[in-house]
């Protein structure tokens, strides 16, 4: 039995364009014509469009399902194989950024509302790069660390916001005064104002060990967007976001040893 194009278009629920697509491009050519030249599609045709469709659902190119189809030595399973660790990875990508949709959603909702103007007095240059927190959270998914801050920063009041940035904006003072009168980076007072760094990121968000925070000190260097939250641009200076990581680097080596954040407290 024969079926038009019209008539495949309905039963195959594509348009007729791509059936004219896939005959062009030789993926799916009608097996006959019609007295007047009119494509005419056979049942094994029928059989063919609905394993093309079936790999394109998959999300197969054109090109891969014509070799899977065309060529007798393809072996399908090891293309439907790596498709479906494709498949598998990507989920689990979905999956992660649909929590950190809900934990942003969450933060919206409990998190302190701010007016332009007040968001301004409390963070001043200071600006929350969203594409950046999307990477850490994707980053630090798994961290019980990240977890912890999100729910802390979830809880500041406005007020807390505006003691922690004063604290931070103090300490940014003291960086740039020592980088500036060419302290260092590790120097003992380099290296104390990495600790009081840390301790900050301990008080306000995270717990914060040496190791951790020499991390996070590498984030400073390979990710401007990083630095950032810590030292606006207009205030950085080239080779401060280095001498910042030397220094939290000597710091995490003095501590080596030693003390932990509640004996320092």
């Amino acid at each position: 039995m024969s079926y038009s194009v019209g008539q495949v278009s309905v039963f195959a629920g594509v348009t007729v364009r791509t059936l004219h697509h896939y005959d062009k491009a030789g993926l799916l050519s009608p097996s006959g014509r019609s007295r007047t030249g009119y494509r005419l599609y056979s049942d094994a045709d029928l059989a063919r469009l609905q394993q093309i469709l079936f790999y394109r659902e998959l999300g197969f190119a054109l090109d891969e399902i014509t070799e899977i189809l065309n060529d007798p030595d393809a072996n399908a399973l090891e293309y439907l194989t790596a498709r479906q660790r494709q498949l598998s990875q990507e989920i689990a990508r979905l999956q992660q950024l649909s929590e950190v949709a809900e934990r942003a959603i969450e933060v919206q909702r409990t998190g302190v509302s701010l007016t332009p103007q007040e968001r301004f007095d409390v963070f001043g240059e200071i600006t929350f790069d969203l594409s950046y927190a999307t990477d850490a959270e994707l980053k630090w998914a798994d961290s019980e660390g990240q977890r912890e801050s999100m729910a802390r920063a979830a809880a500041h009041t406005k007020e807390d916001w505006r003691q922690l940035m004063g604290e931070a904006g103090a300490w940014r003072a003291e960086l740039l005064a020592a980088f500036d009168e060419g302290e260092p980076a590790d120097g003992q007072r380099a290296r104390d104002l990495a600790e009081e760094h840390r301790l900050h990121i301990s008080r306000w968000f995270t717990s914060c060990p040496p190791d951790m925070h020499r991390r996070i000190a590498d984030d400073f260097v390979a990710d401007p967007r990083a630095f950032a939250l810590v030292v606006p641009p207009s205030q950085q200076r080239p080779g401060l976001a280095a001498y910042l990581r030397k220094a939290a680097h000597a710091n995490a080596a003095r501590h080596a040893g030693g003390r932990t954040d509640s004996e320092e407290k």
